[in-house]
């Protein structure tokens, strides 16, 4: 295993190589010439990646495999965003109360279990409880963006849209004090 700063040293210089120098050295990391098209900067990025995963280890098996299906799937035209992956852990419990009840749905490996019984999805669930059509992810408040801070459920910060003016207001999680108007100044 390499030295940490050498490695370090060794990827801060690859930006200053020369087009022939860096398909030497993608040739000695990869074992094949590197391909025409590619330009400087990605070669010296890809570089650098394989020279980190030398020294500490690359993705494992598995986790090539899905990005490969991904990578298919998006030049097939065939992506969807929920192949990506299981956003809720196994074992987790999603509680949501509708008309005065209670429901809790524990998430599996393979769907979701209600009241004893396992569903495909959520929509399944909600549809379920309420009688009517819902997306699952919304019913049960795991889709959609929190207003008073302006995040998805995941974390991720998202644009509030414009108004009917076209404009776009930010809310704030500390909102300012407005100033009085003149009739309780005036009563102040």
């Amino acid at each position: 295993m390499r030295d940490m700063s050498t490695l370090e040293n060794d990827i801060a210089a690859l930006p200053g190589l020369d087009l022939a120098e860096l398909r030497a050295r993608w040739t000695k990391l990869y074992g094949s010439p590197a391909p025409k098209s590619f330009r400087r900067k990605f070669l010296a990025r890809a570089i650098a990646y394989q020279m980190q995963v030398d020294a500490y280890g690359g993705l494992s098996g598995p986790t090539k495999h899905r990005l490969r299906d991904i990578a298919a799937a998006a030049s097939a035209g065939t992506f969807d965003a929920a192949m990506i992956g299981r956003r809720i852990k196994p074992g987790t419990k999603l509680v949501r109360t509708w008309h005065g009840e209670t429901h809790t749905v524990t998430a599996l490996e393979d769907g979701f279990s209600w009241k004893g019984e396992q569903y495909s999805s959520l929509s399944a669930i909600a549809k379920a409880i309420t009688g009517t059509s819902w997306n699952g992810w919304k019913f049960f408040g795991l889709k959609g963006v929190n207003p008073e801070y302006g995040r998805d459920v995941s974390g991720r910060f998202k644009r509030p849209r414009p108004g009917p003016d076209g404009v776009v207001n930010w809310s704030r999680s500390v909102k300012t004090p407005s100033p009085p108007s003149e009739l309780e100044a005036a009563h102040a």
